[in-house]
């Protein structure tokens, strides 16, 4: 295969995976037998072309495997791939979230739409990390919606509707302004260039803006991408949405959506408009800490495992935003690290909140209590999730906060300090919720729980072995991102504005 068609693949695979799973519906198993090979498929040649991009053959930008084909040029329209050191580990989680989504939580019911559903997000998450041109990437980051949808309707909780329709007029009402932002970038463009109507990433790259426009610029695209990380206090959709969704889904949104706003804030806030970021930085920096803050605050008063994640996620991507709007190299890099190794962490807490609502109908704190005596390795599990997320030395969170910290200290140190308090926050509400569902007197209902089976273990192996791997050895990653992340702060380090 050309290197310029790995992308393409990528695309096309989890697309006919779903269209197949479909086809075969009417054999029992058959339909998810086909999502488990395709979703592993997708997942062994994302890690391919991770490890087979190379930034030093990349073109001028970084970009890699490059294609692009124009559909129309009166409309300005294409389809035109291509990937970073940044997009491919966003691919290989988006891969990974999916498969491990579907191994640790299967649902029968109406499975071969269930799974094609799942099959058809991994297609258009993948679009919108692989895009490379603005209008494409809109038009991925839209069908999001639907699978999200469907899913959350048809297979969540009791008030999934309601979560469902939150969730989607919340991304919805951001995609318009950042529609509006896409178009007003693209005719800037023609007036300036001249040519045809372009919406291509290289070329809207190129365009200068006033301060005043660049700030509007920014605030269309913040918001699109701050309901998705989401950032406070456009957050107020994922509690319900998480406490909603059906098992296999709420992996996938908390795991992989969440990612997606922080990349597309990275990719196009940042990146497209850099010569503003002197003036929205302090707001933005400010938000992330009132995130960090609030999110670690509210997760000590979660009344259930699901909505505790929610907060808990909050928390997490203020740090990410942090890295990311802290102007320095090394802060943007944990950032990066920071948006998979989360990623990965969650798959794990979420998919071990998934196991415990098959043995019990509540995951409400007040319902949990020596958890810990009957299900020891459930509980074992659970506590490497935790020393993972607060930060612990040794396992993935820690590489990636501690980067985040030290960099923004370099550039913003009153932020990083206030932020440092999110440190502390983290083994708080985590140990706290840890003393409350695994401590004490087991219920005599809880007492002849069962511990994680085999398979449900089997599952996770390859989350266990990210969490651990990366915390001690996470230059794989680091040595690919690094010369994007590089690119994409010295550009805004040296673009200046038209005034």
């Amino acid at each position: 295969m050309h290197s310029s068609l790995f992308l393409s693949g990528l695309l096309l695979l989890p697309a006919l995976g779903a269209v197949v799973a479909l086809l075969v519906r009417k054999q029992e198993g058959r339909s998810y037998v086909v999502a488990v090979a395709t979703a592993f498929l997708e997942l062994v040649l994302s890690v391919v072309v991770a490890f087979t991009y190379n930034a030093h053959v990349a073109n001028a930008q970084g970009f890699d495997f490059a294609y692009s084909h124009v559909l129309s040029p009166v409309l300005g329209i294409a389809y035109s791939v291509a990937a970073d050191g940044i997009s491919v580990w966003m691919v290989v989680l988006s891969a990974l979230t999916v498969l491990i989504a579907l191994l640790a939580a299967r649902d029968r019911r109406r499975e071969s739409a269930y799974v094609a559903w799942q099959l058809l997000l991994l297609a258009v998450t993948v679009g919108c990390f692989v895009a490379h041109d603005l209008l494409e990437f809109f038009i991925f980051f839209e069908l999001i919606l639907i699978p999200c949808y469907f899913m959350m309707v048809q297979w969540g909780g009791e008030k999934a509707k309601a979560a469902a329709m939150k969730f989607f007029l919340y991304t919805f009402t951001g995609s318009a302004f950042m529609l509006a932002a896409i178009i007003y970038l693209a005719v800037l463009h023609q007036q300036q260039v001249g040519g045809a109507l372009t919406f291509a990433y290289g070329a809207l790259a190129q365009v200068t803006t006033s301060t005043a426009a660049g700030v509007w610029l920014f605030v269309a695209f913040a918001l699109a991408f701050g309901v998705k990380s989401p950032i406070w206090p456009l957050h107020t959709w994922s509690p319900s949405t998480y406490a909603e969704a059906p098992a296999a889904a709420g992996i996938e949104l908390s795991a992989l959506l969440s990612k997606l706003g922080a990349y597309g804030l990275l990719r196009f806030a940042v990146a497209l408009l850099p010569g503003v970021q002197r003036d929205v930085r302090p707001v933005m920096l400010t938000l992330a800490v009132i995130s960090i803050l609030y999110g670690s605050f509210v997760a000590c008063t979660a009344k259930d495992l699901r909505r505790f994640i929610a907060y808990s996620s909050l928390a997490q991507m203020g740090f990410v935003t942090l890295g990311i709007m802290s102007g320095s190299v090394i802060g943007t890099e944990g950032a990066v690290l920071l948006m998979f190794n989360h990623g990965v962490i969650t798959i794990g807490v979420f998919a071990l909140v998934g196991y415990l609502e098959r043995r019990r109908a509540s995951v409400a704190m007040a319902d949990l209590r020596g958890l810990q005596g009957p299900m020891p390795v459930f509980a074992g599990l659970f506590t490497l999730f935790m020393l993972a997320t607060m930060g612990l030395p040794g396992l993935s969170g820690f590489v990636s906060e501690y980067l985040v910290l030290i960099g923004t200290f370099g550039t913003h140190a009153w932020w990083a300090l206030v932020a440092t308090l999110g440190v502390v926050g983290s083994a708080v509400y985590w140990l706290w919720a840890y003393q409350r569902a695994f401590h004490g007197e087991v219920s005599t209902a809880d007492a002849s729980l069962a511990d994680v089976s085999h398979a449900e273990r089997n599952a996770l192996w390859p989350i266990v072995a990210l969490v651990v791997v990366l915390g001690v050895f996470p230059s794989p990653i680091l040595n690919r991102l690094g010369p994007a992340v590089t690119s994409i702060v010295s550009h805004v380090a040296t673009t200046g504005v038209s005034k």
